[in-house]
């Protein structure tokens, strides 16, 4: 969580600097904020590489965790539908008579 909130704070400062600068070059409303995005963007994807390839780390972790946690539940899942299915169809090669 601590790497999420850096990256995060370093993408908002970057956008400040950004338009602080774009404003004192005279830029103004719409074109000042777009400008601001575009340059704070391309400023984070060269300076930010690091922090950003970290994050992403981080994040696959977490997912391949879950992700196995969901194929173990599911194959837990599959084994027992199989188990039934094959209760249900010896039941159902029983002759009715020796059922009764």
């Amino acid at each position: 969580m601590r790497s999420v909130f850096a990256y995060t704070s370093a993408r908002i400062l970057m956008f400040g600097c950004a338009v602080i600068l774009l404003y004192v070059a005279g830029a103004r409303g719409i074109l000042l904020l777009g400008l601001g995005l575009v340059i704070s963007a391309l400023a984070s994807y060269i300076l930010l590489n690091r922090q950003r390839a970290i994050l992403a780390d981080k994040l696959n972790g977490r997912l391949s965790k879950a992700g196995s946690k969901v194929t173990s539940k599911a194959t837990e899942f599959r084994t027992r539908l199989e188990e039934g299915t094959k209760t249900e169809d010896a039941e159902e090669s029983v002759p009715e008579e020796t059922a009764r």
